[in-house]
């Protein structure tokens, strides 16, 4: 519209060519409308502008200083999308809806609310400044939903910008419409598209597409947190999951069962992205979660994991070892994965074979031999692992002991000359042991087979950006669980740096950005094994552990808060006490 408004203002003498000129320059420097800046630089009057529009476009021009729009009608839209597309709902007819527009040929935004609201809509013209005052009465400072942990909304053009070339490994094409689809199609396949790619520029680590009765939201998981991303019409729930599952190569005309799938994209400058899909029924329609696996983002140098020096050392000289068990436990999403392929990634040489049993297979590593688990056809992690002991290994890697088998198997393996790296849903390092025993494995195979257990969580780390220096008292660092002796000596040599983000735009003003493993290590000396055979409770070896000299993941923690990594927040949060 910008050029065409231009030249229709300067054929009418409302400016000259000189004003139009400056007003261009102010509207390339501050991405503002070419309108706007006009009525900003004075050049116009606003009520001058808007009547012009309206006669020249043939639209009715709104003064909504003399509107007093009910809630019921400006809940229509939510605020991110007032504000991007310039517009503010004014009145409900019927089918139809009225809405002031700062450029009422929009065709773009006429559609999006059409899609968005399910209504005829009915254009005006307004002012952008009436407009954005509007908004601001309206909506004040709440986001979409009134929700406190709810992003900002996004521009697909600027997602696109940053990505590039965009397209799905097969026929779709994520770039753009699919030219063969309706008309009702199309928004659908639009909004799932910015759905994804936005998740992306978020760096969210999984999408929650969720219905409920009277509501359908989507969530982003980042940095271990969800936020509430958008809310979108009842209306919408089968259409955006049909859409899912089409790309991800699931049944569409099952609603009935769960189902599993994936999703390849190809981005711009050869990036790939995977998205693991799990779709779920439940009361009110089919929740459908995707996970996203960014291989290009994948941190394979176990020294920047978070390891302090002693536990990385004997994490190093336990996996280097010709034999024996090594395992990684914590709860789904800790980044159990991510250290399991950093320990692959060290011993992965042309000297050994390599092969790991996973499922799902999240990451392809060149030169290690993956498999993918299928249950249905017999192939489990037990089956797997027989059939590795026949392919001459010599390191092995199991996705998850899950059940007695698998188990006896792994340890019969590491009894044999092979080394085992697996994974395991237990609380703490010590408690492992116990649930080995607890699974049904004998205690002497255990103390026998077992190398290390490393438990471990993620916490969110300060934002760089962002981070400022604040005070923490003595008894807050006491009730975290450090001794008087270490806060007193501390705080006296000035050797804890405590900083806590105050929010900027870089880290959508949550105050962290990424985030940093704490590790608990617990490496089986003789006097562990002997605790063991002795059938000790998993609090006596917890004692022992500690006394000899095992950092827990609380301690971890703390140690990372006075570094200023992280805050005692998020210490408490993903640690429980000694």
């Amino acid at each position: 519209m910008n050029q065409r408004l231009g030249e229709l203002l300067v054929r009418e003498n409302l400016i000259n060519i000189a004003q139009l000129q400056e007003a261009e320059g102010e509207q390339r420097s501050s991405g503002e409308r070419l309108g706007y800046a006009l009525t900003k630089l004075g050049y116009i009057e606003a009520s001058d502008l808007t009547q012009f529009l309206s006669q020249q476009y043939g639209v009715p021009s709104i003064d909504l200083d003399a509107w007093e729009v009910e809630p019921a009608v400006y809940q229509l839209i939510s605020k991110e999308n007032a504000l991007r597309h310039v517009v503010v709902p004014v009145n409900r007819t019927g089918s139809g809806l009225v809405v002031a527009m700062a450029d009422p040929t929009d065709l773009d935004a006429l559609e999006d609310l059409k899609f968005i609201t399910r209504l005829q809509i009915i254009p005006g013209v307004a002012s952008e400044a009436q407009i954005l005052e509007s908004i601001d009465k309206y909506y004040g400072g709440q986001s979409a939903g009134e929700q406190q942990d709810q992003l900002p909304g996004y521009d697909m053009e600027e997602v696109l910008e940053e990505f590039g070339e965009v397209d799905f490994d097969k026929q779709e094409d994520l770039g753009g419409m699919d030219l063969g689809a309706d008309a009702e199609e199309a928004p659908i396949i639009k909004l799932v598209n910015m759905m994804l790619l936005e998740a992306i520029k978020r760096d969210a680590s999984d999408i929650h597409v969720e219905p409920y009765e009277k509501d359908f939201r989507v969530r982003y998981r980042i940095d271990g947190v969800l936020y509430e991303q958008m809310r979108l019409p009842l209306k919408l729930r089968v259409p955006v999951t049909s859409r899912i599952k089409i790309i991800a190569n699931l049944d569409i005309a099952e609603r009935r069962l769960p189902q599993d799938g994936r999703i390849k994209l190809k981005l711009g400058r050869g990036r790939e992205m995977d998205y693991r899909v799990s779709v779920c029924p439940t009361l009110f329609g089919e929740k459908t979660v995707l996970r996203l696996l960014d291989k290009s983002n994948l941190q394979l140098d176990m020294t920047k994991l978070g390891f302090e020096v002693a536990p990385l050392e004997k994490f190093k000289r336990n996996i280097h070892r010709p034999f024996g068990m090594c395992l990684v436990t914590g709860p789904t999403g800790s980044g159990k994965t991510t250290t399991l392929y950093s320990a692959l990634s060290e011993l992965n040489t042309p000297e050994v074979n390599l092969s790991t049993a996973e499922d799902p297979v999240e990451f392809n590593l060149p030169g290690i031999n993956q498999v993918q688990q299928h249950e249905d056809i017999g192939l489990n992690f037990a089956s797997t692992l027989r059939s590795f002991l026949r392919q001459d290994p010599d390191i092995i890697m199991v996705g998850e002991i899950r059940d007695f088998e698998t188990g006896e198997i792994a340890i019969k393996a590491a009894l044999t000359g092979h080394m085992v790296l697996s994974t395991l849903h237990t609380n703490d390092a010590p408690s492992t042991v116990t649930r080995l025993v607890n699974m049904g494995i004998e205690p002497f195979l255990v103390t026998a087979s077992l190398n290390l257990v490393v438990a471990q969580r993620l916490a969110r780390r300060v934002c760089s950006e962002c981070a400022a220096p604040i005070e923490v008292t003595a008894e807050e660092l006491i009730d975290l669980g450090m001794s008087n002796e270490e806060v007193k000596e501390g705080l006296e040599n000035d050797t804890f740096i405590f900083q806590k983000g105050t929010g900027c735009k870089r880290c959508n003003d949550t105050g962290y950005r990424g985030r940093v493993a704490l590790y608990e290590v617990l490496e089986l000396d003789d006097n562990i094994r002997e605790l063991v055979l002795q059938g000790a409770s998993t609090t006596e070896l917890k004692q022992a552990a500690i006394a000899g000299g095992m950092e827990t993941i609380r301690r971890a923690g703390m140690n990372k808060l006075v570094e200023g990594v992280t805050t005692i927040d998020e210490v408490l949060r993903v640690s429980a006490s000694d």
